[in-house]
């Protein structure tokens, strides 16, 4: 590999002038910044950003660790936080752990031994001795779609809570009294607080009974089976409504119903939760809980730029309220 040193002769100036070039061309002459990079072009030099990043102790990327990317709306999480990421002159790492704390465990060593700039994390929640370990060495951590009260890290979320009752109330509101309540692993907080929502409206509607259907991933598939559950229960016992925890889920709900020939509102009314783009696109446009992913992204780089300025202090808690949006599956 072609040194600094190496473009330095080449171009009959010192290895300083050569780093000015390329971090702070600004103080040198324009005339001596053309030379070198004529020079750079000749010689093939590639900088070393692992050596630099190595002297400056920290790098210019931030590794994001998200539960699911193929779920739309940790990819748009992700995409805002890529935007918001280039307006500091930072790169986002992405990696998906599944929620296999295992996986998870080996993305915060790698980001760890890259020496990234931050961290931003949904946890599985099997892993806060390790971003503990993270956050005393000085690297900021933010916590996303995760409420980080009571944790030395700053934290973006949604009211989860209020997402589930509003969910639930629409449904009442719509005439419905048998709701079935699908998703899982009741281990994620998003899960438990979404059900905790909706057994709050339920229990302030007389008359209205939840069934809870666990799932083993919030995945369309699962979504399939779920749904082919409430079909094979008798007609009398099926309930008139679903609320699923999220629109892959409800998708796939809505796949099982339609294939036979369940009817969506008629028979049995369906709600999802994310407002992703596929809801509204879906064979009966799907009513659903929107959580703010631009914003969350956003949100995130913004915490943990301010977390690193600050070098330490109280962490910040951003928590944003959902909002239903109605379409044919409740209102058709």
């Amino acid at each position: 590999m072609v040194s600094m040193r190496e473009v330095a002769v080449a171009a009959s100036v010192s290895v300083g002038t050569v780093s000015n070039v390329l971090n702070a061309p600004d103080k040198v002459a324009p005339a001596t910044v053309e030379r070198v990079l004529a020079a750079i072009d000749r010689l093939g030099f590639v900088r070393n950003d692992a050596a630099r990043q190595l002297k400056a102790g920290r790098s210019r990327c931030v590794g994001l660790v998200v539960l699911d990317i193929g779920n739309p709306f940790f990819s748009d999480v992700a995409r805002a936080a890529q935007q918001r990421a280039a307006e500091h002159d930072l790169v986002v790492l992405l990696g998906s752990s599944d929620d296999d704390p295992r996986r998870e465990r080996r993305y915060l060593e790698t980001f760890d031994e890259q020496r990234v700039f931050g961290l931003m994390i949904s946890p599985s929640g099997q892993g806060e001795d390790r971003l503990t370990a993270l956050h005393s060495r000085g690297v900021p951590v933010v916590l996303v779609d995760r409420d980080g009260h009571g944790t030395p890290f700053s934290s973006v979320a949604v009211d989860d809570v209020a997402g589930g009752d509003m969910a639930v109330r629409h449904l009442c509101a719509t005439g419905r009294r048998h709701i079935a309540v699908i998703g899982g692993p009741a281990s994620l907080s998003q899960v438990a607080d979404r059900r905790a929502g909706a057994r709050r409206a339920a229990a302030e509607h007389p008359g209205v009974t939840l069934t809870v259907i666990d799932t083993p991933a919030p995945t369309v598939l699962a979504g399939r089976d779920a749904g082919q559950h409430i079909v094979d229960l008798p007609a009398g016992e099926r309930p008139d409504a679903v609320f699923c925890l999220n629109d892959l889920l409800a998708i796939g709900v809505l796949q099982a119903l339609t294939l036979h020939g369940v009817a969506v509102p008629a028979d049995v009314a369906l709600v999802g939760y994310d407002d992703i783009d596929f809801a509204q696109s879906a064979i009966v446009p799907l009513t659903s809980i929107r959580q703010p992913r631009a914003e969350i992204g956003f949100s995130a780089i913004d915490l943990l730029v301010a977390a690193a300025d600050r070098e330490g202090g109280n962490p910040e808690h951003i928590r944003y309220r959902p909002s239903l949006v109605e379409r044919a599956s409740t209102n058709g």
